[in-house]
């Protein structure tokens, strides 16, 4: 059994399907469990609520205790999809709690922050705890944030990329303060669920990363990915 969660959340378990339901209303029905994850101050809590309310916060957050979690719909090709996404908190001694969560999963969102050697350094931990605790089939994006921040920049943007290519994951930059690819990479994900709960046999595969590098390419934000 998942452990209890802080007062911000509720318990949640990865829903079985019904047959009656076809995939399209089986997504409209089931929350799409979406997880937080990285080092404590990475900037977790500031993304989600920068994608949750459009804003960012400065100083208004101490460090993540427990786990909560935010609720989201997202229109992907006039399917209603909803995320269900998880704050998790970073530090070693809630990482027990976090990996409890891993198993629900459908998608995992890892950050990094860019002016933070050792938060990078520590993304090659955290995939292996990933590759462990969560189900093969998870959706994992790596992110790299604050981006805004270039001028005290610790890891290079072809550093991160490297990274993503060694685990065959997609990769962007994002900035919770100033909303830079946070949209995208939360839009990218549910479109990757999407298209797995949908896809005919007739269809091209969705690829997620021509996804990302069309969107990049069309909003011209290059220096953000």
């Amino acid at each position: 059994a998942l452990p209890q969660p802080t007062a911000l959340s509720c318990g949640y378990d990865r829903p079985s399907q019904s047959p009656d339901l076809n995939p399209i209303e089986h997504l409209w029905r089931d929350r799409k469990m979406t997880i937080l994850v990285g080092d404590s101050g990475v900037g977790k809590t500031s993304l989600l609520v920068q994608f949750d309310q459009g804003k960012f916060i400065p100083g208004s957050f101490s460090a993540t205790v427990g786990i909560g979690f935010t609720n989201k719909v997202i229109a992907v090709d006039n399917v209603n999809i909803k995320l269900q996404i998880w704050d998790t908190a970073g530090q070693e001694r809630f990482r027990s709690v976090t990996h409890a969560y891993y198993r629900d999963a459908h998608a995992l969102l890892l950050l990094y922050d860019i002016t933070s050697k050792s938060s990078f350094d520590n993304i090659r931990a955290w995939l292996t705890e990933i590759h462990e605790y969560a189900e093969s089939d998870v959706v994992i994006m790596l992110l790299g944030n604050k981006a805004d921040m270039s001028s005290d920049r610790a890891i290079r943007r072809d550093e991160g990329e490297r990274l993503a290519r060694e685990y065959s994951v997609p990769f962007m930059e994002t900035s919770a303060k100033t909303g830079v690819n946070v949209d995208l990479a939360f839009t990218a994900v549910a479109k990757e669920l999407k298209h797995r709960a949908v896809q005919h046999p007739n269809q091209p595969k969705f690829q997620i990363h021509d996804y990302i590098e069309a969107q990049r390419e069309k909003s011209g934000c290059c220096s953000y990915f």
